[in-house]
């Protein structure tokens, strides 16, 4: 079964965000953006909850160490937008949170 049977929603949801997306050559990414292994700190602005969480695969993923998935609904969310950037997302139980990306690094950059 593909994530696309298993989860539709995320899977329509990433799918609509790899439509939107700008293709950047190999180390030609501006800083500040979300990516694949990225740590990102942002606030949930309906609750004022700060979180610092790792997007990785979803192999990788452990909630406990700070690492989330991109086959989330949060982790699709995230991927591919700039600090200072906010998007409505939906949660599980499908209410709309506004995320405020606070700070972006990646592996080998300093915060």
């Amino acid at each position: 079964m593909s994530i696309e049977d298993r989860q539709p929603e995320v899977s329509a949801l990433l799918l609509s965000e790899i439509d939107r997306a700008k293709i950047h050559r190999p180390g030609k990414l501006p800083a500040g953006i979300v990516t694949m292994l990225s740590t990102v700190e942002f606030v949930d602005e309906g609750s004022d909850t700060r979180r610092t969480l790792k997007l990785v695969f979803p192999p990788d993923a452990d909630i406990e160490a700070g690492r989330i998935s991109i086959l989330t609904l949060v982790g699709a969310g995230l991927i591919g937008l700039a600090e200072g950037q906010s998007i409505l997302w939906p949660d599980r139980e499908h209410h709309e949170r506004r995320l405020r990306i606070v700070r972006v690094t990646r592996d080998g950059e300093l915060p």
